[in-house]
């Protein structure tokens, strides 16, 4: 498989705080990863250098091997990088399919029939074409962050970035919710995926890397990232970082 994603060297400080500090972490082509690690961690920074939000102080960002790092957010998604964000932000006078509409429009560059029926396929794919003339400001929690991660798939990525989609969430909510990231992940989509709520993790990802003081602690497969020591200490303090 090729790799689709890398970041290389990648550190980011705000003023004498370094929040990212030297991060390599490689994506395959259809690879799900989870990323892990205890608030303040650089998890979400680690994202938004990844979405273009931010640019990092040192190392490269590159998507299919081109070097993206110094490109602004629309252009990483016009590139195939999509993201969502922690708490939902549609468009509330805009109804669901307006909202994916806008995304297909700018974020794919669709246009005519081909962004009409992207936009109606996203609805399916993502459980919301019974809501698609719901006003978005009239949606649930679910339904919202449901959205949120329809406007990201209406921008055709390779690369899906989530942001702790489950936050909030009941348990028959988050298992809907997990049942819909698992099925854009088996259409060959990228996912990197942030998230406290580990089973929803555990339950798609192929690979979890957990971040402590932002540097990469550990790398590998799920349980066995999820039992180790140097996690454990990191959550519960014990070797502080």
């Amino acid at each position: 498989m090729a790799t689709v994603l890398e970041l290389e060297g990648v550190s980011k400080a705000f003023g004498s705080l370094v929040v990212i500090a030297d991060f390599d972490l490689a994506i395959e082509e259809g690879e799900a990863v989870g990323v892990v690690g205890p608030n303040g961690a650089g998890k979400t920074t680690m994202l938004n250098l990844t979405a273009g939000s931010l640019q990092p102080d040192r190392g490269r960002i590159l998507h299919r091997g081109r070097d993206v790092t110094r490109s602004k957010p629309h252009r990483h998604c016009r590139a195939g990088i999509a993201r969502t964000f922690q708490v939902p932000r549609p468009f509330g006078g805009m109804t669901v399919y307006e909202n994916v509409l806008v995304a297909a429009t700018y974020g794919a560059s669709a246009s005519g029939q081909a962004r009409e029926a992207l936009a109606a396929q996203t609805l399916e794919s993502t459980r919301l074409t019974p809501r698609a003339n719901a006003l978005a400001g009239s949606l649930t929690l679910l339904q919202r962050k449901q959205l949120e991660l329809a406007r990201a798939w209406a921008t055709a990525p390779d690369v899906l970035l989530l942001d702790e989609l489950g936050g909030g969430l009941t348990e028959p909510e988050l298992e809907a919710l997990v049942a819909t990231v698992a099925d854009l992940r088996a259409t060959g989509v990228a996912i990197v995926w942030i998230e406290h709520i580990v089973h929803a993790l555990l339950s798609v990802v192929d690979r979890l890397v957990a971040i402590a003081g932002g540097r990469k602690l550990l790398d590998g497969d799920p349980r066995e990232v999820m039992a180790s020591p140097e996690l454990r200490d990191v959550y519960l303090g014990e070797d502080p970082l």
